[in-house]
C-alpha cells in the first residue's frame, strides 16, 4: 500500500500500541502517527481534519472479533484501503533498575491481561489492574517512577517510553496475532482507486428479514459460484432489538465477473447491501515473534 509522505494516520491508544507497529509495517516509516484516546476518536479523526487515514483492529486469531471497530466501521462512511496482520508479543515492562522481584502490580489493556493467565497463575502474588490500552499503561508506569509497578505491552512501547524489559513473551499461546484496517473515507481517491483496482478480498455487510433459510440464500450465490467465504460476523442493529448485521470476508475480486454476478443476486435478496472495501489480503502471519 502506497501513501503520500508524510500521510497522517490515526489509531487508538498511545504511542508503541501495537496499531502503531502495524501502521508502520503497512505504510512505512515516513507516516506521521496520530494517536488517538478512545475507538471514537480515532474514528471521527479524518473528519475532524486530524488525519487521512485510520487504522483499526478488526480481530485477535486468540481473543476474536474487536466489536467496536466493527460496530464504527458499519456506521461510518469508511472504506476498506488494505490489512495488516502483525504477531502480539506481550512483554513484563518496569521502571528501569526495577526487578522482577520488586514488581507487585501489573497493569494493561483487559485483553492483554487475559492473553497471559498461566503467568499470573504462576505468580499470584501480582495484583492485575486493568487500563485503557498496553502502550499507556507503559507511558503511566515510567512516569509514576515506582518499581513495584509493571505493565504489559510489546517492545516498542518499552523503547518509546524508556522502560526495563523485565519479561518477555508472556502471552499464553505463541500463535497470536491481530489483523488491522486501514481505511479512508469512501468517497477519498484511495477508496475509489483500491474499489475499481483489483484486490482478492472483498468485505461487506448487510441485514436480513426475519423468514426461515434468509441466511442460507444470501450465501448461496457465492457458494454456487465457488467463492470461499473467509469470515461471517453478526453484530445487532443499534436502535433495532433483535435485528442484527452480517459481516462477511470473501476470497474474491470485484473485478471477476463471477463474484460481479453473485454480489448482484444477493442484492436482491437483502436489505442494505454494503460493499466495506476491495482489497489486497494480508501476506498470513508466520516467523518468530520479536
Amino acid at each position: 500500500m502506497q501513501v503520500k509522505p508524510n500521510a497522517r494516520v490515526a489509531f487508538q491508544g498511545e504511542r508503541g500500541a501495537f496499531s502503531e507497529e502495524a501502521a508502520v509495517k503497512l505504510l512505512g516509516g515516513k507516516i506521521e502517527l496520530v494517536p488517538r484516546p478512545t475507538f471514537e476518536a480515532a474514528f471521527a479523526a479524518i473528519d475532524d481534519g486530524r488525519a487521512d487515514y485510520i487504522l483499526a483492529p478488526i480481530e485477535n486469531s486468540l481473543a476474536g472479533s474487536v466489536h467496536r471497530s466493527f460496530d464504527l466501521l458499519v456506521d461510518s462512511e469508511l472504506s476498506i484501503l488494505a490489512e495488516e496482520i502483525i504477531p502480539i508479543a506481550h512483554n513484563l515492562i518496569g521502571v528501569p533498575g526495577a526487578k522482577f522481584e520488586d514488581i507487585a502490580v501489573v497493569e494493561s489493556h483487559p485483553v492483554a491481561l487475559a492473553q497471559c493467565e498461566k503467568f499470573f497463575s504462576g505468580h499470584p502474588r501480582l495484583k492485575r489492574i486493568a487500563t485503557e490500552d498496553t502502550a499507556g499503561s507503559v507511558r503511566d508506569v515510567i512516569r509514576a517512577g515506582d518499581k513495584s509497578r509493571a505493565a504489559i505491552a510489546g517492545k516498542l512501547a518499552a523503547k518509546i517510553y524508556g522502560g526495563a524489559i523485565l519479561r518477555e513473551h508472556l502471552e499464553d499461546n505463541s500463535e497470536n496475532y491481530t489483523r488491522f484496517l486501514l481505511l479512508a473515507n469512501t468517497s477519498s481517491d484511495d477508496a475509489r482507486a483500491s474499489s475499481s483496482g483489483k484486490g482478492d478480498k472483498l468485505s461487506l455487510v448487510f441485514q436480513l428479514d426475519h423468514r426461515p433459510g434468509a441466511l442460507f440464500h444470501a450465501l448461496e450465490p457465492f457458494a454456487r459460484r465457488n467463492v470461499n467465504l473467509m469470515k461471517i460476523e453478526s453484530r445487532p442493529v443499534h436502535g433495532q432489538p433483535w435485528q442484527y448485521r452480517f459481516y462477511l470476508d470473501l476470497q474474491a475480486s470485484r473485478s471477476d465477473p463471477e463474484v460481479a454476478a453473485a454480489l448482484a443476486e444477493l442484492e436482491k435478496l437483502v436489505v442494505g447491501l454494503r460493499i466495506l472495501g476491495s482489497y489486497p489480503a494480508a501476506a498470513p502471519a508466520s516467523g518468530t515473534h520479536s
